[in-house]
């Protein structure tokens, strides 16, 4: 049975507003909210503001990861949804993260990673690993 390990969004988002996109704590607001709404569960992030503007972070989930890099001198914003599984809703997270940037438009490519033919389904909830990991050694 062929299964893809995760989905990635590549996403590039133009004409947002300078200030929102080079605002660390908003940025990081606003992709922890993207996690929340989407349902994955998130582990750790971690902003960084650049001299003189840009921010760049990464919210670690236990799914994958959420990421950023923007340029607020362009209105120009990069955003990467990586997602393990079928349990995170990456487009409503993404639909958020437009509305909350106020981009004017948008361009989604969808990668499936990691395509493998496997004869048997794939787990990719942690509680469930954890589960069967636990069991397996019990």
């Amino acid at each position: 049975m062929v299964q893809n390990l995760g989905n990635h969004l590549i996403v590039e988002m133009y004409d947002c507003c300078p200030v929102i996109i080079n605002d660390t704590k908003r940025v990081e607001s606003c992709l922890k909210h993207a996690v929340d709404l989407s349902g994955a569960h998130m582990v750790q992030s971690v902003i960084h503001h650049f001299n003189p503007h840009g921010v760049s972070g990464v919210i670690v989930i236990e799914e994958s990861h959420f990421s950023v890099h923007t340029w607020p001198e362009y209105g120009y914003c990069a955003l990467d949804i990586f997602t393990c599984g079928t349990e995170v809703d990456y487009y409503t997270a993404l639909e958020y993260l437009k509305g909350a940037f106020k981009s004017k438009h948008i361009s989604v490519s969808e990668v499936k990673r990691g395509i493998l033919d496997l004869p048997v389904k794939l787990l990719h909830k942690p509680e469930t690993v954890r589960e069967q990991h636990e069991t397996v050694n019990a």
